[in-house]
């Protein structure tokens, strides 16, 4: 008979350090066995935690519906909810009276203890009841008849998953056990969401060197940037058509609740407000339940690929507005898209960052505003025609109303190291001028070197915001890192977009070859005076 191990729960949990902290622990079991890597261990952990706070989302509403009278439906019957087979369970209380009365744990004492059988008679193991029974369950809840749209989200979760990457039983049930306990921790107030907080901690690795899912994953501070530049309101509904990890959408959710909604606002927040397209077979899962973590019950995501407009599952898109009042997005960069998906738009270009751009005007709202990173390439490539007329069309539809050059490497933990630019555009009336902010300084006006130890941080924006609050005339827009371009002078260039910083401080060396021979001559003099008077003749 097995044994279960009790896990004792993790002490205080008051900073993301110590969050991370802890899941790094559960990371740690997974990789001792087979999930070797991010793109491996990042999936797993997903569906364990995913389950554990649906679960815990279950339970309130079960006990909220008691006490109001109501009755309640919940999404996962038994023996497929995380406290029957998933939790630990007391073994010290009578088995039979334990499985009597479904107690906490005891789907999982059954496998453990060899009490579990099949249809045939035949016992049914721990790792055979996750894959064979579990995961097609979670699989079928989306087809069932009359299915919500929480079991559909469970059920495209789980629809690729066939079986468990951990091998050993005394992992994944260790492995569940650190999970179960992380959610029973003592959280610091300051952590709203303890499970999401415990997520967001492990995205980033995503990024890292040889994780190979770095095209998942835009740095959060640049995020937050983007989103606090554009200032989406309550009630605008906000789409990112490239969404990954839901990084944009997170941050968008985050922003609205620091503006105090009402009661009726947050219902919309969670159910109808946050809109994404993903085509990322193996980073759907991870999106949705970063969404559902968040407490966004009602993840309007569509699965497929954007530009072609094919979808893998779009159920969950049912509803979508036919254009959105905020656009938050990261384009893929250097992908390239067949003529089936340039057949779908006015200019034809395998350049798909000139597709979506192309897209992202076409989805923008009359008045609506779009925040979004793209490669430098794009903006000072004037050689062929699809790139000058998307941003012609971009200029002649849209204000662009600011552009922020970025240093080398703010994206070099997601794989990918070119020179990228945000660019800050609203509907609805044409461009006359164009603030440019040049990120690639530093305070000293030197160039700014950004890598894996020394990323770019949200504080280092703080002038950038500060300019960017002052009234579009007001003289404090203008300084040695910032600078208006009028449209006449864009034209001119064939919309070379590119920024380049006139207003920058001079710190090169300006002596002539002359005065530097005269130096090191003196320099010569001194150094020879100073050998002398120790008595070195030279011979």
């Amino acid at each position: 008979m097995k044994r279960t191990k009790k896990v004792a729960a993790p002490k205080r949990i008051d900073s993301q350090a110590a969050m991370t902290k802890a899941v790094k622990g559960i990371c740690n079991i997974l990789r001792r066995d087979k999930a070797k890597g991010a793109r491996l261990y990042v999936p797993e952990l997903t569906w364990m935690l995913f389950l554990r706070f649906l679960d815990l989302q279950e339970e309130q509403k079960q006990k909220r519906a008691a006490a109001q009278g109501d009755t309640f439906q919940p999404v996962l019957a038994a023996p497929y909810r995380w406290r029957d087979w998933a939790a630990p369970f007391d073994r010290a209380q009578n088995v039979e009276a334990q499985i009597e009365a479904q107690a906490q744990g005891w789907k999982r004492r059954q496998l453990v203890e060899g009490r579990a059988k099949n249809a045939d008679g035949d016992k049914v193991g721990f790792i055979e009841f996750v894959n064979g029974d579990l995961f097609p369950q979670m699989q079928a809840l989306g087809e069932q008849p009359g299915a919500t749209h929480l079991q559909k989200v469970v059920a495209e979760i789980f629809r690729t998953k066939e079986r468990t990457v951990v091998a050993s039983e005394t992992n994944l049930q260790d492995a569940l056990d650190r999970v179960h306990a992380l959610s029973e921790a003592e959280i610091s107030d300051r952590h709203m969401f303890p499970i999401s907080q415990a997520f967001e901690g492990l995205l980033p690795t995503l990024g890292e060197k040889k994780s190979d899912g770095g095209q998942f994953f835009t740095p959060r501070e640049v995020i937050r940037v983007i989103v606090d530049a554009v200032n989406p309101q309550l009630g605008d509904k906000v789409y990112d058509p490239s969404c990954g990890t839901g990084g944009f959408l997170i941050e968008a959710y985050k922003h609205f609740l620091r503006k105090n909604p009402t009661a009726t606002q947050l219902e919309s927040l969670k159910g109808d407000t946050l809109w994404g397209r993903e085509d990322g077979e193996e980073v759907i899962p991870i999106l949705l339940a970063n969404l559902a973590l968040h407490e966004v019950h009602s993840p309007r995501v569509w699965h497929g690929n954007t530009l072609t407009n094919v979808a893998t599952y779009g159920d969950l898109w049912e509803g979508a507005p036919a254009q959105f009042q905020c656009i938050l997005s990261n384009p893929p960069f250097g992908s390239k898209e067949g003529k089936d998906a340039q057949a779908r738009f006015t200019f034809k270009c395998g350049k798909a960052q000139i597709l979506f751009l192309q897209h992202l005007l076409d989805s923008l709202a009359e008045g609506g505003t779009c925040g979004m990173v793209i490669d430098e390439g794009v903006l000072f490539h004037t050689k062929t025609a699809a790139y000058v007329n998307t941003k012609r069309k971009l200029l002649d539809e849209c204000d662009l109303w600011c552009v922020v050059s970025l240093p080398q490497g703010v994206f070099v933990n997601a794989g990918a190291g070119v020179k990228t630019d945000l660019l800050f555009f609203t509907k609805g009336r044409t461009t006359k001028r164009v603030w440019y902010y040049d990120m690639t300084l530093t305070p000293e006006f030197r160039p700014r070197k950004v890598n894996k130890s020394n990323p770019m941080l949200y504080d280092d924006f703080a002038d950038f915001l500060m300019r960017l609050r002052l009234p579009a005339d007001d003289p404090g827009r203008v300084s040695e890192r910032s600078w208006w371009v009028p449209i006449e002078d864009i034209k001119g260039r064939n919309f070379d977009l590119k920024a380049t910083n006139k207003n920058a401080p001079d710190l090169s060396d300006k002596r002539t070859p002359a005065q530097l021979m005269g130096i090191i001559s003196e320099a010569q003099k001194e150094i020879a005076a100073g050998l002398l008077a120790l008595g070195w003749s030279g011979k």
